[in-house]
Order: structure tokens, then C-alpha cells, then sequence
């Protein structure tokens, strides 16, 4: 029974995948004849400044967007853990972004940044504000981060949640008996016990955060200029847009790379963090 569900994954993943990467050492552009240039087209990559200029957008994107998620995230899994009224009708609404459309979403967003937050601020008085963000070409990564870091936290709170019911009372108990606060509690007992959920939640939002498109596509188009171009976004702009099928496939293959290294080397040291507290 798994032999027809294997040979979907071969047929749409693996070999999309091989082919890709045979595109990546020639010319093609999506159509017509290419032929074969070897290791040209990731030579190049490192000459051209627009793949440094995503690169450092994106991982600088995807560490604040990380550290933020699960900083809301966690705080919001302690709340909803504790004894309050409506806790399971709160928790069903903290998880209503992750059902939504990014793109969708995206928009909405695009319009409050853009229209609603602007005349808003205008009379109010408040200059700062008075203009879009979108626009900035200093401050668009910033809205970009608000709707990714608003949709990203839904999920990371249901692990979270899980997790935190792992935790015995009992050890809270013996702690506040101990004399222990809250901070000390958190701590000392529900932080080293939670710390797999911790880990699997930092890997799996950075490895998103890393690959973030369509919240691009929504509210930015990668602008102004050039300042919110992610990996992925000039990935699909210049290859299927831009003539550069082959040579966007290359900066995929290399795009795919980074993101395995960096994350095993993560949940490694997460792990390792895991096994010292």
C-alpha cells in the first residue's frame, strides 16, 4: 500500500528535484534550447549583488521573526495554560491565523498598513505614522515581520500548549513549598522540561521564516526597490519572470543547502542546550 504513495513522492518531488538541478548547470530559460554550462551559473551567484542583498535580508528577516514567535508565542501558551474562564474557546481563537490564507491575509494587511494605520495616525497627530511603512524602503521588512510573526505564533502556541501539559503539577508544587516565584518556577522547572518543544518550534519557524514568499507577494512585491526581495521571492521572480530559469535554479539548489546546514546545526545546538540545563 505504500508503493503507489511512493511513487507520487518520486514522481512530483524527487524527480523535479534531480531535473532542477541538471537545469541548474545549463542555460535554460524555461523554453526552447539550452545547452550545458557546468558550474557557471554558481559561479556567478557569488558575483551578483542582488543574491548577497536577499540572502542578507532573509536571514535577518527570519532570526527577528523567529525570536519573536516564540517569545509571544510561549507567553501566550503560559496564559492559556493557566486556570482562566473560556480557556478552550480562547485557545480555538489564538489558532484562527494559522487556517487563514497568507495571501488573503496579506492583503488585509496591506490595506491597514497602507490606507487605515496612515489616516489613523494622521488624525492623531502622529507623524511617524502618517505614511505607509510599505513604502519605507527602511521600514517595509517591518510590516512584512508583523503579518509573519501574526500568523507563525498560532502554531507555535499549540506545541507550546502541548508541551507545558507535559509538566507534572506536582513539581510546581514541591517548587512553591521551596519558596520558588513564578520566575523561578518558569525557570527552573517549566523551561529545561518543555526545552524539546522549545527546540522543535525555533527549528521549524526558522526553517519557514527562511523560506517566506507569500507574505512578499502580498505586501510588498519585494519593494520599495529591492528591500524586502527574499531567496524564495527573486527565486520565482527572476525564474519564471525574469529569463533566468536556469540560473535561479542554481540559487535554489544553493537556497536548499543553506537551509539544511543551518538547520541541523540549530537542533544540535538546541539539543545539546537541551541536555545542560
Amino acid at each position: 500500500m505504500v508503493l503507489p504513495a511512493l511513487a507520487l513522492f518520486l514522481l512530483f518531488h524527487t524527480f523535479p528535484v534531480v531535473q532542477g538541478m541538471y537545469y541548474s548547470l545549463t542555460n535554460y530559460a524555461g523554453y526552447g534550447r539550452y545547452t550545458f554550462v557546468g558550474p557557471d551559473n554558481y559561479l556567478n551567484l557569488f558575483q551578483d549583488s542582488r543574491i548577497w542583498d536577499s540572502y542578507l535580508f532573509t536571514f535577518r528577516f527570519a532570526a527577528v521573526a523567529t525570536v519573536l514567535t516564540n517569545l509571544i508565542a510561549l507567553a501566550i501558551a503560559l496564559g492559556l495554560n493557566g486556570r482562566i474562564r473560556f480557556r478552550n474557546t480562547l485557545r480555538g481563537v489564538f489558532f484562527v491565523p494559522n487556517l487563514l490564507a497568507i495571501l488573503i491575509v496579506g492583503y488585509i494587511f496591506n490595506y491597514l498598513f497602507s490606507d487605515s494605520l496612515p489616516y489613523i495616525a494622521e488624525k492623531l497627530g502622529i507623524g511617524a505614522l502618517s505614511t505607509s511603512v510599505l513604502a519605507d524602503p527602511d521600514l517595509a521588512w517591518v510590516g512584512v515581520a508583523v503579518l509573519a510573526v501574526w500568523q507563525a505564533v498560532a502554531f507555535n502556541v499549540i506545541i507550546f500548549l502541548a508541551g507545558l501539559q507535559t509538566v507534572p503539577e506536582d513539581l510546581y508544587e514541591a517548587a512553591t513549598l521551596d519558596g520558588a516565584g513564578a520566575w523561578q518556577r518558569f525557570r527552573s522547572v517549566t523551561l529545561p522540561l518543555i526545552g524539546p518543544f522549545v527546540t522543535i518550534n525555533m527549528v521549524l519557524a526558522l526553517r519557514n521564516f527562511l523560506q517566506v514568499f507569500d507574505h512578499i507577494a502580498a505586501l510588498t512585491g519585494g519593494g520599495p526597490g529591492t528591500s524586502t526581495t527574499s531567496v524564495a521571492y527573486l527565486i520565482y521572480n527572476g525564474g519564471l519572470n525574469g529569463g533566468e530559469y536556469a540560473y535561479q535554479t542554481a540559487n535554489a539548489v544553493v537556497f536548499f543547502l543553506c537551509i539544511v546546514v543551518i538547520s541541523i546545526f540549530q537542533l544540535r545546538v538546541l539539543q545539546r542546550r537541551e541536555g545542560s540545563v
